[in-house]
């Protein structure tokens, strides 16, 4: 099996709620920020989607917390395609702690493939989905420092 997209970052403080750990709704922005790191990987860049007539919009993020992360943690995030309808797909991604290998949550972000200028959905072109298949395998981002 061929390894998947990985994308690193480094928990800030600002993150981090009362009880020192990171706060539940950042992981939205976590599974975003992944995302957008995925989509850079596989074609280019989300400019490039958007070049080609396209956007994505998200219609269903759900996310399963294991452990806490704190302050200064790296974690890794990897992200993986997961189901393809005819307009929309998902990407599972698993956010780990990178120094313990520890699992801290589990995204499943669904979007919808729509136009760009008419946000009406689109069926997904094969050389779409192929590059959300195959063009970030193997990759990583590092922006842990």
């Amino acid at each position: 099996m061929s390894k998947p997209f990985e994308f690193l970052f480094r928990v800030r403080y600002g993150e981090c709620d009362a009880q020192g750990v990171v706060f539940n709704a950042r992981y939205g922005d976590y599974t975003d920020l992944a995302v957008t790191e995925y989509l850079r990987a596989a074609i280019g860049s989300y400019q490039e989607l958007v070049r080609l007539g396209y956007e994505t919009q998200v219609v269903r993020l759900l996310t399963e917390w294991k452990a806490p992360a704190r302050y200064d943690d790296v974690l890794c995030a990897t992200v993986e395609p997961t189901h393809f309808g005819n307009t929309s797909f998902t990407l599972t991604i698993a956010f780990t702690n990178l120094a313990s290998g520890q699992v801290i949550a589990t995204s499943q972000a669904t979007y919808v493939l729509v136009d760009a200028k008419e946000f009406t959905k689109q069926i997904i072109p094969a050389e779409i989905k192929s590059a959300l298949l195959e063009g970030a395998v193997g990759k990583q981002i590092n922006q842990a420092g």
